[in-house]
């Protein structure tokens, strides 16, 4: 999971510095910045109208291009970005979608239910014409769309069971009309309020300066400077006010869509300078031109323009202050886009087959967004606890302090310009994916993972023994040695075991228990180095210094081989074959260490040649003799019990384990299974099992 973090992380780092490139790619093609003001007079007429109708200000009465300019420069300043956006998005032919609406429960679910946006919706009644034709209707939906207002049709007599046309009736809509829906009050999530065109002219401009119109009278409006005074020393609810200082008949659309989208977090003002003949009090409070977007906050006052992205338009207003004054709405968003990008990561990290990797990736997905969900739970409780209006408070006032910076300003001009673009956000995604693809193989390569190298089938082979292997057997790599398993308790198990014969003959059990089982050296007490004994039995046969000088080699062999037999196939060569091992319980009369006396006599006494039983495990049998290979233990060699109790050479029980045999090769007990321990007792070394 860090890993994958990292990689985000560094993904948006590479986004940041794409667009400082791209920003001097363009400076030094046309030597502008996109902040950079624009001067209105160099603008054509018809630039002048698109940025215009970007902002929301009625252009139909002007005719001449000094008026259009004059209304462009009273509604803001105009910069370089500005112009690219709104240019872009005129060229841009795609229809905007219109819904239409199947009944009274889908127009009042949609509609009267909505407490936080602006609806525009063609009522067509019975057996009657639209009031608006269909290509000014799509005119109309494509210019209104652009503010956040959602639109739709809805046909009284659409409904077989005329149950549109008595709520038609019901609403008194007995001719065709335009319909609007507007919150009623300025709280959040309040009642709507429907109201109707009522005008005689059916054009798309006079349409629009209607809907503008009912949407400004939501914004408060102040005429002079005692009122402005009163509502600027005023303290309410409101911890973010925005106040909007222009000589202008109305606030633009895009600034009254926004009063409405924000209602209850955000409190609009418009400052109506028009007719103003004493405006020191306004340079008392710091207002010096004319248009100012002035954020107050309970900090300070904040200028919007003067940073990066800061444009005059819905979008980036929205950003701004949506990272001002975020709901929790938003925030789970957020946190759903970077959780779902983080997982992606996965794809590109995780090395093999093709089909492994979308298999890794959609658990992947479903993991992180089921805890995403479960970890939104108790913060949503926790919001609702009533003791919490401080710690929200300074929550707040961190958001504000943190993204009234520079470089808040510079990511949400990339966010802005990257939303604008999704084909370079995926492109550039997808690049950055493929280096660390990349990077990894290589990794992987120089460490000589076989991962890498594995095609789709040997994967779907090794996840197909790895399903039947947890259907139909113990599930042992889920649980830590010694745990407790119901499967000889289970009757149903058994009789599954035995409606399968190959499964039966052919386990699957996974074989990751063996690295839990207790590991041990066989130990002798009071014996010697072997290079002092081998000095005093020079008259010792050769077949006897030949074996001495292999137990001296065998703790370093079997200490090598641990690794390699619990990760290659069980067919590897060892120096006990698996296959031709007995399993009779044999405990032999001698121990080594008594025999290993008798050969060196004169260095050491009876009491000396005994094994050291203190190094071994409390639950392990004591005994001296590997029944698989038929050996006895030797001083310092590596010994492995089983949760029965019988101890083995590590070696030989790990080969006979990972060759599909998963029980003792004395007592046949499950090697997976948890045996209770024997009682304790210390046998002589010549006692002999019956």
């Amino acid at each position: 999971m860090w890993l994958k973090l990292f990689f985000l992380l560094l993904y948006f780092l590479v986004l940041f510095v794409l667009a400082r490139f791209f920003e001097a790619i363009v400076w030094y093609e046309t030597g502008i910045f996109a902040t950079q003001l624009v001067d209105p007079v160099a603008l054509s007429f018809k630039k002048l109208k698109t940025i215009l109708e970007c902002r929301g200000l009625g252009y139909s009465g002007l005719p001449e291009k000094k008026d259009v300019r004059e209304l462009v420069e009273k509604s803001g300043d105009l910069m370089e970005g500005e112009l690219y956006s709104a240019l872009k998005e005129e060229e841009a032919s795609e229809s905007v979608s219109s819904t239409n609406f199947s009944g009274e429960m889908h127009f009042y679910e949609l509609v009267e239910d909505t407490k936080d946006g602006i609806w525009l919706v063609q009522v067509i009644a019975n057996d009657r014409s639209p009031l608006v034709g269909k290509i000014h209707w799509e005119k109309m939906v494509k210019k209104v769309s652009r503010f956040g207002i959602r639109t739709g049709t809805f046909n009284c007599s659409s409904d077989p069971s005329f149950l549109s046309c008595r709520y038609c009736r019901r609403r008194g809509w007995v001719r065709s009309t335009l319909i609007m829906s507007v919150p009623q009050t300025s709280t959040s999530k309040g009642k709507v309020m429907l109201k109707e065109y009522s005008g005689r002219k059916i054009e798309v401009e006079h349409i629009f300066k209607w809907i503008t119109a009912h949407a400004a009278s939501r914004i408060k409006t102040i005429y002079n400077a005692e009122h402005l005074k009163e509502e600027w020393n005023k303290s309410d609810q409101y911890w973010l006010k925005i106040y909007l200082f222009a000589n202008l008949d109305q606030p633009p659309a895009f600034f009254s869509a926004l009063s409405i989208k924000f209602t209850g977090r955000v409190e609009f003002i418009f400052v109506n300078v028009e007719n103003w003949d004493n405006k020191s009090y306004m340079t008392d409070i710091g207002i010096y031109n004319m248009p100012s977007y002035i954020l107050r906050t309970p900090e300070g006052i904040y200028r919007y323009g003067n940073h990066t992205g800061e444009f005059i338009s819905l979008q980036a207003m929205d950003s701004f202050l949506r990272s001002l004054q975020p709901e929790v709405n938003d925030l789970f968003v957020l946190s759903l886009v970077l959780v779902n990008l983080m997982a992606w990561m996965d794809l590109f990290i995780t090395q093999g087959a093709t089909i492994k990797r979308f298999v890794v990736l959609i658990s992947t997905l479903g993991t992180y967004n089921s805890l995403l969900i479960i970890s939104w739970l108790p913060v949503l409780g926790f919001l609702q606890l009533p003791y919490l209006d401080s710690f929200y408070e300074y929550s707040l006032k961190l958001l504000r302090y943190s993204n009234t910076t520079t470089l808040a300003s510079w990511v949400r001009a990339d966010w802005m310009f990257y939303s604008s673009h999704p084909a370079l956000f995926l492109s550039t995604y997808l690049g950055h994916g493929l280096l660390i693809d990349y990077f990894e193989k290589k990794r992987r390569r120089n460490n000589n993972n076989d991962e890498v190298n594995a095609n789709n089938l040997e994967w779907l082979s090794s996840l197909w023994d790895w399903y039947t292997s947890y259907l139909f057997h113990p599930i042992a790599s889920f649980q830590n040695f010694p745990v407790e398993s119901d499967w000889d308790e289970d009757p149903d198990l058994f009789l599954e075991r035995l409606a399968f014969p190959d499964l039966w003959l052919h386990p699957l059990i996974p074989t990751d228990y063996i690295k839990n089982l207790p590991m041990w050296r066989f130990k002798c007490l009071g014996v010697q180095s072997e290079e002092e004994m081998s000095e005093g039995s020079q008259d010792t046969e050769n077949d006897s210094e030949s074996e001495n000088t292999d137990t001296l080699s065998s703790e370093k062999e079997v200490f090598e081989d641990k690794q390699s037999v619990l990760h290659n196939s069980p067919g590897t060569a060892s120096h006990c074959d698996a296959e031709a091992c007995s399993c009779a319980n044999k405990y032999c009369q001698t121990s080594p260490c008594e025999r290993k006396g008798r050969s060196y006599g004169s260095y050491n006494t009876n009491e000396d040649m005994e094994p050291d039983w203190l190094t071994w495990p409390a639950d392990m049998l004591h005994c001296t003799e590997c029944v698989v290979c038929l050996e006895n233990f030797e001083n310092g060699c590596l010994l492995m019990g089983l949760p029965c109790g019988h101890v083995f050479h590590q070696n030989c029980i790990v080969m006979w384990l990972a060759g599909g045999r998963h029980c003792c090769p004395v007592c046949r007990w499950p090697s997976y299974k948890k045996k209770q321990p024997y009682a304790q007792h210390q046998p002589l070394s010549n006692d002999v099992p019956s």
